[in-house]
């Protein structure tokens, strides 16, 4: 049996979703420290508790999303160690790779938290694009319609009936409407992510990264630019360089876990968005969530 533990990304978070973790030991002083980095209460942010007096104070804003499934992940990842659980391999979507990488012990939790507020704030200020999700659709008519339409891209290609694309949001549009497919539906984005329009923000990250000590990981990590598991710190480091202009390759990140046998996918965070997908991916599999103390038996 080989189990994988995946992280999910922006969409997944939800008001509250603090609460359920807040027992856990370490969890107040993880939080207290993502605050001070911030400069605002990521507690109260996740409780829906702040004004915008203080700063953004919407969860949904991506420089709030991203710090606070950062700590919300990695609490319940250390909880599972102090258990003595340890997964075959880990993979995250999107942000949630910097979670998989905590996981994997590529860095600790302040570098993984510094790395995840200079993210988001570099594509929130990469601003001017536009997201759809679509569902249910042809795939060689996508592929041909995403070819003739300069300025758009598949971001995240999630399975073989899902994907989000992303752009301009003429050309997304423009796609949306001359693709046959059971729904397209408009995200709540603020720019054209996992694209070519990241281009400046992916350097700017990049260059920090430079700056920024990765370890080995302890278990193999796939990457959304590149599925193939890797351990090294070198190889790791590049692929996460690359991953804001490029696509979530989650469909063949499912795949690569079937190749490696997995049975067993555990989703840590809110909500179940990775273990819906699997579910109707990879047969056989055995999907869980893990979002709260109670989750952890305690």
């Amino acid at each position: 049996m080989a189990i994988a533990w995946v992280f999910p990304g922006q969409g997944s978070q939800k008001v509250g979703m603090a609460d359920p973790v807040i027992s856990l030991p370490g969890a107040e002083e993880r939080f207290a420290l993502a605050s001070r980095l911030l400069g605002r209460d990521l507690l109260a942010i996740c409780r829906g508790e702040t004004s915008d007096a203080d700063g953004p104070a919407d969860l949904n804003d991506t420089r709030n999303t991203q710090p606070a499934l950062f700590v919300v992940e990695s609490l319940i990842v250390d909880e599972l160690r102090r258990q003595g659980r340890e997964p075959a391999l880990v993979a995250g979507h999107s942000l949630g790779e910097l979670v998989a990488l905590y996981a994997a012990g590529v860095f600790d939790a302040a570098t993984g938290l510094e790395l995840m507020l200079k993210r988001s704030t570099l594509m929130a200020n990469a601003g001017g694009g536009a997201m759809t999700a679509v569902i249910g659709f042809d795939r060689d008519q996508l592929d041909s319609l995403v070819a003739a339409h300069e300025g758009v891209v598949i971001a995240n290609d999630n399975s073989a009936a899902q994907v989000v694309l992303s752009g301009t949001p003429e050309a997304v549009k423009a796609v949306s409407a001359e693709l046959t497919c059971k729904r397209a539906i408009p995200l709540p984005v603020s720019g054209a992510f996992h694209s070519p329009f990241m281009a400046d923000a992916a350097d700017a990250f990049a260059s920090h990264l430079d700056s920024v000590t990765f370890e080995d990981a302890r278990v193999p990590v796939l990457s959304n630019t590149d599925p193939s598991p890797s351990c090294d710190a070198g190889v790791i480091k590049q692929r996460l360089r690359d991953q804001m202009t490029r696509g979530v390759r989650w469909r063949e990140t499912m795949e690569a876990m079937t190749a490696a046998k997995v049975d067993t996918l555990v989703e840590i965070g809110p909500g179940n968005v990775l273990s819906g997908l699997a579910k109707r991916s990879m047969s056989g599999v055995v999907a869980s969530q893990l979002a709260s103390a109670g989750d952890l038996g305690l």
